[in-house]
Parts: C-alpha cells; structure tokens; sequence
C-alpha cells in the first residue's frame, strides 16, 4: 500500500499529484491501490526475468550454432539469420528470426508520382481498381507511417507499363533496413496431432 508521504505525514498524493489526507481516502480506494500496486510490481519482476531468459536463449542458440559450425572447420559464424532448431525426439523446437524494419526514403515520392501518372494515362475503365490499391498502400498511419506490407505489395502486380516499371525499380531502390529485431519462439509438440504448438510466453495469450 502507498506510504504517507514523507514530507506531508498523513497524505497521499493522487493521479493529478494533489495531496489528499489519508483519512479522506475511502477504505476501497486504498484497497484497489494495494491490489494495482502489488500486481503491477509482479509484472514487472516478471518482464524483467522474460527479458533475462530472452537474452540467455538467444546466447545459447548463437553458442550452439557457433559450436556446430566449429565442428566442420567453419570460422565464421553469424549472429543473424534465421534458424530452426529441433531435439533429438522431435517434441521441442526453438525458432529464432531476425525480422528487419523497412524505411523509405525520398525517392518513394519519386515512385508515387510515377504511378499517378501511369494511372491518369491508362484508360479509366482499367485503373479504377489500382488506384484504389495505390492509395492504400500510400495511405499513412496515425504517426504518419506507411505500411510497407502495403507498398512493397504493389509489386507483386505483374503491369507490363515501362513507367509502372520504373516506379516499381524507384520503391525498391528508396527501401532501407532501418533496425533488425531478433526473435526467438518455443515450439511443442503434440503427440496427438504431430503439429506444434507454441509454448506461450505471453501473459495475454495464456
């Protein structure tokens, strides 16, 4: 339960950090602190122990990599680079993936405006349904972000226009690998199915 401040015996200090005496708190409100408080405490004893057990996970799978790399006269090993790792039975296994973050830079613009003019100069029964696809994909987010996925999806379109190319050419060369964030998952198996389950290491999802 919050202490009286020491400054100010007898009160505590809200939300808005105004100072109200303890005995003006009702007994619920001070409960309903006790609970929040002492909970909120766990949770981050226990995010700071999953961010401990992370980091030693993702150690002893470069460790093991490196030994096993070591066993065939191979030198180099690297930290990144996805890996599957399975025991000797089957039943467990340990994913990790270096998911890359992708950016654009100025030359995207270049690529929209190519785009927009390879759509005003198509016929307008053809390109009602790309426009539509382009706007999304340039549509920003709350913190006017675009999404990749979206834009990085317009290539997928097999377009036999030279300015749709070079657009499509200007996406890819705008693109940067901002951050790579490693991730590691836990697998089981299950004996019933033969598929495997994640061993769910999120208090949300368990």
């Amino acid at each position: 339960m919050q202490e009286a401040i020491a400054h100010h015996p007898g009160y505590w200090k809200d939300a808005n950090d105004a100072l109200i005496p303890v005995s003006k708190i009702k007994p619920i409100d001070k409960d309903r602190h006790a609970v929040v408080s002492e909970l909120c405490e766990q949770a981050r004893k226990q995010s700071a122990a999953l961010i401990g057990f992370k980091l030693a996970a993702m150690n002893a799978v470069h460790e093991f990599i490196e030994r096993s790399l070591a066993a065939y006269d191979v030198k180099k090993g690297g930290k990144k680079g996805n890996v599957t790792l399975l025991s000797f039975d089957g039943k467990h296994k340990v994913e990790r993936r270096m998911q890359d973050t992708v950016t654009f830079d100025e030359r995207l613009q270049a690529a929209k405006a190519l785009i927009d003019e390879c759509i005003q100069g198509w016929s307008k029964g053809s390109n009602a349904n790309i426009k539509v696809l382009v706007n999304d994909a340039f549509q920003v987010d709350q913190q006017g972000k675009i999404s990749t996925a979206r834009v990085l999806g317009l290539r997928r379109h097999d377009i036999a226009d030279e300015k749709w190319q070079q657009a499509m050419k200007a996406i890819g060369d705008s693109m940067k690998v901002a951050s790579t964030k490693p991730y590691i998952r836990f697998y089981e198996r299950d004996d019933a199915t033969g598929e495997y389950a994640p061993i769910n290491l999120d208090v949300a999802a368990v």
